[in-house]
């Protein structure tokens, strides 16, 4: 095996021991096995997921404190970027950088007027970044960042970047010869907010797969795009009546990298009765962009409760779900008892390969657009297909309260 264990960048020795084996870990993102040496866009794993915020302060703070995330880089004004603030924050192999406008001119805060809080960068591990740029640009991508070093004295970072769906891009990243906390522009920063008594180090150890939205009739084009410029294969589909209630529908397919380390479903509005989850999305969002973030747990139970303790808010599922004798004769045995999981409302499927547990956050701010799931696998490499009614039923009622149903 010669593939790193991490989903974004290199899990330490210590990490592993503390959180996860190997095998869990590969368990937890779906790994394969995978020869890179054939593939014309090699991808490690997920770096960083970029969001553009409100206010990058305040919720970096929330992440540390909510979701148990701690802090490692920072780039701002006392380091020299004059215009704006940057948080880098990690939780296992899961990072996400949070920035925010500074400056009243800042082209972060141009962004933020129109989207809101939102992933502008779903940053990528790569071992050669000049070969996955050179590709791309063949296969006609948008390279908005050509490739170049950025050095300091902990080393030197290959970087560049392309255009994804929105305004989103894929930042490349070479790290191969770099020690530093995050890039270079960045300083070590450490979390100084207290946790509660008691409360795990982490509630999640990695990124599963980041969903984007894309408009009516343009998701085969971006299928299509990850396939030809990324080498991305095709995972898996959803159509028609696995993705539809009796008001809304939409269709969904998932492209994965070669080592599926790296999925990204992608969804479109379906024509129906009523407004889609995703339509609701495009129209508070402006535009296409990623819509939840999945987040691997190896105990959704503990992560559930404890993230309800600190104030996250979960979409409610009804208890005829977990009443269904249906639902029970399909699933079988599982981990822990159905009561258990009607209790924290949290979904169950199984498939030809096992079952997983999942969970799904309100939206995070104050547009309805991006939220969490939470997701613990044993053996299935799903997505909760079985669960798709149930979860969209749920999204609707919450539309329906705001007024966008």
């Amino acid at each position: 095996m010669t593939q790193t264990a991490s989903t974004g960048g290199a899990l330490t020795a210590d990490e592993l021991k503390a959180d996860l084996t190997l095998d869990q870990l590969k368990q937890l993102v779906g790994l394969v096995e995978y020869d890179a040496t054939n593939d014309p866009f090699p991808v490690t794993a997920m770096d960083a997921v970029g969001f553009v915020v409100g206010n990058a302060t305040q919720t970096a703070t929330f992440y540390q404190l909510a979701l148990g995330m701690e802090l490692e880089a920072y780039r701002g004004p006392e380091n020299g970027c004059r215009d704006s603030k940057s948080y880098v924050l990690r939780s296992g192999s899961a990072r996400f950088v949070f920035t925010g406008g500074v400056t009243p001119d800042s082209p972060v805060l141009d962004h933020h007027r129109k989207h809101g809080d939102g992933v502008v960068d779903l940053a990528l591990e790569v071992p050669d970044v000049d070969k996955c740029v050179e590709h791309a640009r063949a296969m006609g991508a948008k390279v908005v960042l050509e490739p170049h070093d950025q050095s300091d004295e902990h080393g030197t970072v290959r970087i560049a970047a392309i255009a994804t769906y929105g305004e989103t891009r894929h930042t490349l990243v070479d790290r191969s010869r770099y020690s530093g906390p995050y890039l270079p522009g960045y300083v070590a920063a450490t979390t100084k907010v207290t946790r509660r008594e008691g409360h795990p180090k982490r509630l999640f150890q990695a990124v599963d797969h980041c969903v984007g939205n894309v408009e009516l009739g343009r998701m085969d084009e971006w299928v299509e795009f990850y396939n030809k410029v990324m080498g991305f294969t095709n995972m898996a589909e959803f159509i028609g009546d696995d993705i539809a209630t009796d008001y809304s529908a939409l269709m969904s397919k998932v492209v994965a990298s070669g080592n599926h380390r790296v999925k990204f479903p992608l969804n479109e509005p379906a024509v129906a009765q009523r407004k889609s989850q995703i339509d609701e999305y495009l129209e508070f969002y402006a535009g296409a962009g990623c819509q939840h973030i999945a987040l691997a747990t190896n105990d959704i139970l503990r992560s559930v409760d404890i993230l309800r303790d600190n104030g996250i808010e979960f979409l409610d599922t009804p208890d005829s779900y977990y009443d269904d004798p249906e639902l029970r004769a399909r699933i079988g045995e599982v981990r822990v008892p159905i009561e258990e999981l009607k209790k924290r409302k949290i979904l169950v499927d199984r498939d030809e390969d096992g079952y997983l547990l999942q969970i799904f956050t309100k939206p995070m701010g104050d547009r309805p657009t991006v939220f969490y799931e939470f997701i613990e696998r044993h053996g299935s490499l799903g997505f909760g297909k079985g669960n798709f009614k149930a979860l969209f039923e749920a999204i609707e009622r919450e539309q329906e309260l705001r007024g966008n149903l």
